[in-house]
């Protein structure tokens, strides 16, 4: 049966997200709009809750034009109850399909610990066996209990609602939320619980759209139940290996600064076939890159090493993809001064990157403006000096190249040990998009590269 859906995204993984449930979905009606993507599926549940870019997951009550409330509040009441409530046949059928939902995916689940437990005990005595058994036997009951409490006419509901824009200057979220909340109460006959209902029916209001839906699950999908310890948010994480040229199975993929290891327990759920290492100097973030990795059953397929960016111990060439976040921001600090590190970060990585590999750069805004002023266009049979450099400027947000395009260069000058002060070009690296994204309180930029020569590195 075909369901509709829809998730919310942080800026800038919209695009990204529109794709993924076009592909691993064979999603239909695709739409977005800035935090939320729209679609509709026949995919069963649990498929649906792997998606790696999503931030929330919802079942769609309806979508609909903004509204404008009147200062009155007995008639914004009104106005509220018949846009936002609307018609009660729809609700009830959205709680019935909700209702079969949380029964599909507790029956995936029970599976899901059955094979667990069939693979990780089977030393169980016959009497642990019933009392595993029976445990979850008494589980199932009071679960499908509560689903058919659910499926009465008067479920418990409390309501959470944002809102923005014209409307926001009116009406405070807690506001609305009560309103919405007294006119489900009227409309529907459904009991109000702020502490422990069986639904929650968000609302989102703004000068652009009223959408209503019912959250399929408790814990947002942007929280993997693999990442003991956290790191770069992982829907970030896991669009640094989307954003990468070129698919990454059957490859050798490196991340030198790999901190907990975020970016490359993304990448080894999304590619079975390859080949990771992690890097980094911290020995604490080491520590917890082993704990994740065990957490996640990824212990075989990536392997850490103690070892600065800034000398990988690796020979030219042997890397498809280098994935990075580069450090920066309080929480992610680094002990050198990243701006002074990255022109030599950048040499390395591109150093042990084969011919047509590629290159993936998480980058904060100062960093990425650092890099804009390095790229410039490069012509083999002219020689640049260091004001053509710094007077050669491309928008990070505009960089798109394609295969005809002429090639853009990196370049930076020499560490302070060397006494040239002659810039190095790094011709070899070929620009192919840069991606703007949100960290929360700040944004940063997704550089990708690819490496379409061998360059010739000074000594």
């Amino acid at each position: 049966m075909t369901r509709h859906f829809y998730c919310t995204a942080g800026a800038g993984m919209e695009e990204l997200l529109a794709k993924e449930v076009q592909h691993k979905l064979c999603a239909t009606q695709v739409e977005q709009i800035p935090g939320r993507v729209f679609f509709c599926c026949n995919a069963d549940l649990y498929t649906v809750t792997q998606l790696k870019s999503a931030e929330r997951l919802f079942l769609l009550l309806h979508k609909a034009e903004p509204i404008s409330l009147p200062k009155n509040p007995a008639k914004a009441a009104a106005v509220i109850k018949q846009r936002v409530v609307g018609d009660p046949d729809i609700w009830k059928q959205t709680l019935l399909t909700w209702t079969a939902l949380q029964e599909e995916l507790q029956c995936s689940q029970q599976r899901g610990h059955k094979r667990r437990r069939e693979d990780e005990e089977e030393s169980l005595t016959v009497a642990d066996e019933s009392t595993h058994t029976l445990t979850s036997s008494t589980h199932l009951i009071k679960r499908q209990n509560e689903m058919d409490k659910s499926c009465q006419h008067t479920p418990s509901f409390r309501v959470c609602c944002r809102c923005s824009g014209v409307i926001a200057r009116s009406y405070t979220s807690q506001r609305l939320s009560r309103i919405i909340g007294m006119a489900i109460k009227e409309h529907l006959g459904w009991k109000v619980d702020l502490r422990e209902p069986v639904l929650e029916v968000n609302v989102y209001l703004s000068d652009d759209h009223c959408v209503a839906g019912i959250p399929l699950l408790k814990h947002p999908l942007a929280s993997r139940s693999y990442m003991k310890h956290n790191g770069l948010r992982s829907t970030i994480a896991w669009a640094m290996t989307s954003l990468c040229p070129k698919q990454l199975n059957d490859c050798v993929i490196l991340d030198p600064m790999c901190g907990v290891g975020a970016v490359l327990l993304e990448a080894a759920q999304e590619y079975s076939n390859a080949v990771f290492l992690g890097m980094d100097t911290d020995t604490s973030q080491l520590q917890k890159a082993t704990e994740n990795l065990k957490a996640s059953g990824m212990e075989g397929r990536v392997q850490l090493l103690r070892s600065s960016a800034m000398e990988i111990p690796l020979a030219n060439g042997v890397v498809d993809a280098v994935l990075c976040d580069v450090p920066f921001g309080r929480k992610f600090s680094c002990s050198s001064d990243m701006s002074t590190a990255l022109p030599h970060l950048l040499r390395e990585m591109e150093r042990v990157i084969r011919v047509g590999g590629h290159l993936v750069l998480l980058l904060s805004l100062q960093l990425s403006a650092q890099l804009k002023k390095t790229i410039c266009t490069h012509k083999h049979d002219q020689h640049l000096n260091s004001s053509d450099t710094n007077n050669a400027h491309t928008d990070p947000s505009s960089t798109h190249n394609d295969s005809t395009a002429t090639p853009k260069t990196l370049t930076f000058n020499k560490s302070n040990s060397e006494t040239s002060k002659t810039p190095l070009l790094l011709s070899s690296l070929q620009a192919q998009r840069t991606h703007k994204v949100s960290l929360g309180s700040t944004d940063a930029f997704i550089h990708t590269y690819t490496k379409i020569q061998t360059q010739a590195h000074s000594h």
